[in-house]
């Protein structure tokens, strides 16, 4: 298992922003780039049709670029000496975690550090993005999340043999794909290190799953029950089928909290 750290260019870094900021975006995923760039105006923003408004955004987040270029190169390569200590025991958990060889089937991920706050990844491409502003620790564990995801759609996919296209926001696969992460990480190798693996340190899933609830249990309550009772492909199936039955009140949970 390998992740090249890279900072990917001012461009790349534009296209993944805008992303977030479409006209129908919720504010759970929009506002963040308000929160850490005061250079934007976030009333002046949204009093602007769209094309001017990402011309305005663009031109700042420009501006902002040159002054954090080197700072982002530094990240970078601080973010990989980081993972060279930690590598070994992030495959071993995740090898055990879904009896698979992650060893030798991972090696070519791609990390972006980014000046975006919002934290994509791209199952089919082998590459994520994370926030330049992580510590070096902080890095490695946002990024075990994304690796996480990496290998849960790897196994779901040989057993269900659906398409990558289904694995994305907001379907219910992706959903189960975000709850799922905290289970695997309690793996004492994996939470170890990472910094926000404890609640209340931000947790190292969204806030908003912690008190989803179904039939009057927490929902990760239940799914944890199953992650430590069952085979990774039978939890994956039971799990699953729970979500399913649940959709209405898991969606409607987000629906809320987003707003």
């Amino acid at each position: 298992m390998e992740v090249t750290f890279v900072n990917p260019g001012i461009d790349y870094m534009i296209s993944q922003i805008m992303e977030f900021q479409a006209e129908d975006e919720s504010a759970f995923w929009s506002e963040p780039l308000y929160h850490f760039y005061p250079q934007l105006d976030k009333a002046y923003a949204a009093s602007l049709p769209f094309p001017k408004r990402r011309e305005y955004i663009e031109h700042t987040m420009r501006k902002v670029y040159a002054e954090l270029g080197d700072t982002i190169n530094e990240k970078a390569a601080l973010y990989s000496r980081q993972w060279e200590v930690c590598k070994e025991q992030i495959a071993a958990a995740l090898s055990d975690a879904f009896c698979v060889d992650c060893v030798n089937l991972f090696n070519d991920i791609r990390c972006n550090v980014s000046m975006n706050p919002i934290e994509p990844r791209f199952l089919t491409a082998k590459s994520y993005d994370t926030f330049y502003l992580n510590s070096e620790k902080g890095a490695i564990g946002e990024g075990i999340h994304e690796i996480i995801h990496f290998v849960w759609f790897y196994v779901w996919n040989r057993l269900f043999q659906d398409s990558y296209d289904e694995y994305e926001r907001p379907s219910l696969k992706w959903i189960l794909s975000e709850m799922v992460v905290e289970s695997i990480m309690k793996d004492e190798r994996l939470s170890s290190i990472n910094p926000y693996f404890r609640r209340e340190n931000g947790g190292c899933i969204y806030p908003y799953f912690f008190d989803m609830k179904a039939d009057g249990k927490l929902i990760l309550d239940t799914l944890d029950d199953m992650y430590r009772t069952q085979s990774i492909e039978e939890f994956m199936r039971n799990s699953y089928a729970y979500c399913i039955e649940h959709e209405a009140e898991i969606r409607e949970h987000i629906r809320r909290s987003e707003r």
